[in-house]
């Protein structure tokens, strides 16, 4: 006796109701995939203009373009501007560690929709912020990577994730002051072959951006191997007292 085939639609009916999709911040089932519920979407604060043109830090009053704070135009960045899809709190923070230590990967996809808005228009090439090889083996995964890859697929630009290397660990930056975090991650990044990067505009992927040395360090050497721009990109970023 053959067994009855199952039409397509009938089996994606099956796998919804055992498999129904769940809010990216509490896990509630909601209608479709990369969704948020209610509560948690208003939860997000998302972040936009007015803004400073470099760190990306939001103002409480437009003051025109070009506007840079304080903290900016006394130690510029060595980028050329961050942007964040969303404010650091309790759902863009659930989100981001259950990609990064819950192994849920789709959650790169839900973060890469709502970042996609801030993508530069003269972006030519994304790169991932790099782990080290020894977290790469214990994680099995660069979270970074991750987003640049979905974000490179909704935006159409290429993702280098080879291009820029850690070449030694680092130790947590938390608790740190600024002058501790840049020394920390000095010489801890490498061009691994400059003719790519040359002349591009890059967009650095990153997670969560919370003072802003390691990207700094990372635009440094590929400012220096050649790249035209380099300019930074993250799900979330750190408004407040950790800035």
């Amino acid at each position: 006796m053959h067994a009855l085939a199952v039409p397509a639609a009938a089996l994606a009916h099956l796998v919804a109701l055992a498999l129904p999709p769940r809010c990216p911040g509490c896990g509630v089932v909601v209608e479709a995939d990369h969704r948020f519920c209610a509560p948690c979407w208003s939860g997000l604060r998302f972040l936009g203009d007015p803004a400073c043109v470099r760190c990306g830090v939001p103002f409480a009053v437009d003051a025109g373009p070009g506007m840079c704070c304080a903290a900016c135009l006394a130690r510029p960045p060595a980028h050329d501007g961050v942007r964040a899809a969303v404010a650091y709190g309790p759902v863009a923070r659930n989100v981001a560690l259950k990609l990064k230590y819950g192994g849920r990967l789709a959650l790169a996809r839900t973060m890469a929709r709502l970042m996609l808005r801030h993508l530069p228009a003269e972006a030519t090439c994304l790169v991932p912020v790099p782990l080290h090889r020894r977290r790469l083996w214990t994680r099995g995964y660069n979270q970074a990577q991750l987003i640049a890859a979905e974000l490179g697929r909704l935006g159409g630009v290429p993702v280098a994730c080879d291009v820029l290397r850690r070449t030694r660990s680092t130790p947590p930056l938390r608790g740190m002051d600024g002058r501790r975090r840049a020394k920390a991650v000095r010489g801890a990044f490498a061009v691994t072959d400059p003719a790519r990067i040359k002349g591009q505009s890059i967009v650095l992927i990153d997670d969560v951006h919370t003072s802003g040395a390691t990207v700094d360090a990372c635009a440094k050497v590929l400012r220096a191997a050649g790249a035209d721009r380099v300019s930074i990109l993250c799900w979330a970023r750190v408004v407040g007292a950790d800035d």
